[in-house]
């Protein structure tokens, strides 16, 4: 943090100011069980250049392995121009936009995020950005709960082909405000919820949740789906990726009316893997249920003078406005990851997205073709997938990807403990950063592993 020069006597004034004499006063209220008098796991400070050594050091014992692990977090090529800008101060630095007149800056670039987002999603309106993926799908099944009047028993149907983490933060906040979450398990063969074996007379649902693509990496009928949800009194809750979007049907054009809320993680556009943080989520939705989305809204107005400026809209949706009726009190806007996101969409356009997706899938389909060549590896499921797979192998995925990171490569992501009825199943991924010869190193690597 920034060196803060208080001397000796700046911190006496200032304890005199609070009416006491030393700083531990300011936190007697604490009982004295719950408190620490030393941090034994902290070692005792060092001077700048022996902390630089460490932090070296531990850089170079990291070192930089092949990745071929996904499951809702993206290695991607980042041009370099966007997070040269992003970091710039005025950006860096930048805090909640509350006063609109002191934030235009902030605010146009939101609106240009929800923009991109609006257009990529093919939905009529977008955010400003929530926590993460696994969050924004929380709130948007309590948004449906809110938007659709008509149902009144609280049932969210959720195929088990949704993200595990994400089915699990969902279970932790809704289970205590009356909402049934209901599993749809999938098709042995595609891997996917198949639309004919949904019950013809479900009862009154809610919503339903489809994924695109699946954890599984295989795309949902979600034409067929929506159309089921909506002749039958149910919302239609898109879990998308965003870079799939790009060359996949958005959730705005599914069935005959499209989905009515769309969300999903925003970490592929433009955010680096950082050791499992910060990320963000992002959510859209129909004009219609537009007042009981949760998170900002930036708008374009004009002022007296005609010159354009931008405004936080719909404000009474938020917990700084009425905070005991807000429409959620956990919203929040990413900006910084936001701000990534944004020059990201920017830097590569239409064309680019489009051409790292196809690049994905044509490296996970690459991918497969050399790793099923080795005896006892075969792909489950025969479905349509975008840049994940799942293989099953003759070993138990955790042995084996032990041996692989030992040879410096990150082999997929073990599926045992959420599908065990899978056997020794891996899911794996390749994004548009894998060449040929990281493919064909991690075939060696697997081949001999598995020898």
């Amino acid at each position: 943090m920034p060196f803060i020069p208080h001397t000796e006597a700046d911190v006496a004034a200032m304890l005199a100011a609070c009416g006491v004499s030393r700083i531990e006063e300011l936190f007697d209220e604490i009982p004295a069980e719950l408190r620490s008098d030393s941090l034994d796991g902290i070692p005792e400070g060092r001077d700048e250049l022996a902390v630089s050594r460490l932090l070296h050091a531990r850089a170079e014992a990291d070192a930089r392995p092949l990745c071929f692990a996904g499951a809702g977090a993206y290695e991607h090529h980042i041009p370099a121009a966007v997070w040269e800008i992003t970091t710039r101060g005025e950006y860096y630095s930048a805090y909640t936009p509350y006063q609109a007149e002191a934030s235009q800056g902030t605010l146009q670039l939101l609106y240009e995020f929800q923009t991109m987002m609006a257009e990529l999603t093919a939905m009529e309106v977008a955010n400003a950005s929530l926590y993460d993926g696994a969050t924004a799908l929380a709130e948007a099944v309590l948004m449906a709960v809110r938007a659709n009047r008509k149902s009144k028993g609280k049932r969210i149907l959720l195929p088990r082909t949704v993200h595990p983490r994400y089915r699990e933060v969902v279970e932790a906040i809704v289970r205590h405000q009356g909402i049934t979450l209901e599993l749809l398990d999938y098709d042995a063969s595609g891997g996917h919820v198949d639309p004919a074996a949904l019950p013809a007379g479900p009862g009154d649902v809610t919503a339903l949740v489809i994924p695109q693509p699946n954890y599984f990496g295989n795309l949902e009928d979600a034409d067929a789906l929506t159309d089921w949800a909506h002749a039958h009194g149910a919302l239609v809750i898109g879990v998308v990726n965003p870079t799939a979007m790009a060359v996949v049907t958005p959730p705005g054009e599914w069935g005959a009316d499209g989905a009515d809320i769309a969300c999903g993680e925003g970490q592929p556009l433009g955010v680096p893997l950082a050791s499992g943080g910060p990320y963000f989520g992002f959510m859209c939705c129909t004009q219609k249920i537009v007042r009981q989305m949760p998170g900002r809204i930036i708008g374009a107005t004009e002022d007296l003078e005609g010159r354009r400026g931008y405004v936080l809209t719909l404000q009474a949706r938020e917990q700084h406005i009425r905070r005991s009726k807000a429409t959620s009190n956990i919203c929040t806007n990413q900006g910084l990851m936001t701000t990534a996101a944004t020059l990201y969409m920017a830097v590569m356009g239409p064309a680019g997205l489009q051409r790292v997706a196809g690049q994905c899938h044509a490296n996970t389909r690459a991918l497969l073709r050399r790793l099923t060549a080795i005896d006892g590896v075969e792909a489950l499921f025969d479905r349509p997938r975008f840049h994940e797979a799942v293989l099953r192998l003759p070993r138990p995925a955790a042995e084996v990807l032990d041996a692989l990171a030992e040879r410096g490569i990150l082999g997929g992501v073990d599926l045992s403990r959420d599908y065990p009825e899978l056997g020794h199943a891996l899911l794996v991924c390749a994004t548009e950063t894998r060449g040929e010869a990281d493919l064909d190193a991690y075939a060696a690597a697997l081949a001999e592993v598995l020898r």
